[in-house]
């Protein structure tokens, strides 16, 4: 029995990398006195007991940043150790959406073009996010 440390919090997270019609992506800045703080994210959450990602990514979407999820699927799957925490990020590409995404809890918040996401100051569990939109938009 390892009595040395208790087990590493992991934290399954919902992700929406959500695209406009003109091919933009929605960021939103993390808050000072959150995990990663003051670093731009894609929006999205802790997925709860008893939710499917799907359920999560739109309850957090609507509450964050006030659209309902109309179509999203799978994008990729990220498994980031940050020393503190282990999260999993289950990313979905949101392609159809209702509303206008905005930081509907005074989150400075933006669409960017996907070749600018880069200048952008993420966590590095979203790096591969931003390489693999990158790769997709080039080619």
């Amino acid at each position: 029995m390892n009595t040395e440390a208790g087990p590493k919090k992991s934290v399954l997270v919902a992700v929406g990398v959500i695209e406009n019609g003109t091919g933009d992506i929605f960021i939103c800045r993390r808050g000072e006195s959150q995990h990663q703080a003051c670093k731009w994210e894609f929006p999205g959450g802790k997925v709860e007991a008893g939710e499917t990602v799907p359920q999560a990514l739109a309850r957090e979407l609507e509450e964050e940043i006030g659209i309902r999820v109309a179509s999203c699927q799978p994008f990729m799957r990220i498994e980031h150790d940050y020393g503190d925490k282990q999260v999993t990020l289950d990313i979905r590409k949101v392609t159809a959406f209702e509303g206008e995404a905005h930081g509907r809890e005074g989150q400075p918040s933006r669409w960017v073009p996907i070749p600018e996401l880069h200048r952008y100051d993420f966590p590095a569990a979203n790096a591969p996010i931003v390489h693999k939109l990158q790769l997709e938009a080039e080619g």
